[in-house]
């Protein structure tokens, strides 16, 4: 890997075994995400989107291939190492936003922090800048019933950023939401990049993919396509 490679697929593969069927969700992978790159992952139902991104994130193990993060090899992990790198590696931002209904935003945002055992004084240092960033910090004593979808996911989002993660994974983050809702969340990960956030995105909506510096597109388990975008190439 070059030193600004974050992480790397090589030959990755994923089967389910289910009644002696096996259903190759993953043939081949290969995939290189570098420092700084926003990248989306294309394709139609059932192309194995979600599975690809379930592995980037620790959620699963592949059958078959090598996962780099950081330069350290992480399919073989124990679970509690990876559930490690999880919480201190890796961001992620929902369909469902994922929110806890009876705990407030900032302890929503704060959760993360907890687990890792970090002082009082510095998880409320962290919590508000990730507020402050999505524009949340006006409503950190409201619950998740109290908001608008798109203020869960901002506040999702927040909870994604609050532990400095080496990338965010983003699975149909407007998938729940209006357009203009959708739009709106669309530009608050556009600007978390210019900022120097490393993104992987999973959209079916190709209106969408266009905020990305690269696309690659998915069918039945095989990248088919990969697309830079006129920007990332200046």
């Amino acid at each position: 890997m070059t030193d600004s490679t974050l992480l790397k697929l090589d030959g990755i593969t994923k089967i389910f075994y289910t009644d002696e069927v096996e259903t190759h969700a993953l043939a081949g992978i290969h995939l290189e995400i570098r420092r700084g790159e926003y990248l989306s992952i294309a394709g139609p139902s059932g192309c194995g989107k979600s599975t690809l991104l379930s592995i980037l994130g620790l959620l699963d193990t592949p059958t078959d291939g090598s996962y780099t993060l950081n330069e350290k090899s992480v399919q073989n992990l124990k679970a509690s190492e990876r559930a490690r790198i999880r919480n201190r590696e890796i961001g992620f931002i929902f369909q469902a936003f994922n929110l806890i209904g009876d705990l407030t935003v900032y302890e929503n945002v704060e959760l993360p922090l907890t687990y890792r055992g970090m002082g009082g004084a510095e998880r409320k240092r962290r919590v508000q800048e990730a507020l402050d960033k999505v524009g949340m910090s006006h409503r950190m004593k409201h619950y998740p019933s109290q908001l608008s979808g798109g203020q869960q996911q901002r506040v999702a989002v927040a909870r994604a950023l609050v532990g400095d993660p080496s990338i965010l994974l983003a699975d149909e983050p407007t998938g729940n939401l209006d357009s203009a809702n959708g739009e709106a969340v669309m530009d608050l990960l556009r600007s978390l990049h210019q900022n120097g956030a490393t993104i992987c995105m999973v959209t079916h909506d190709p209106r969408y993919s266009r905020y990305a510096d690269r696309t690659i597109r998915l069918f039945d388990g095989r990248i088919v396509e990969e697309v830079v975008s006129s920007a990332a190439v200046n």
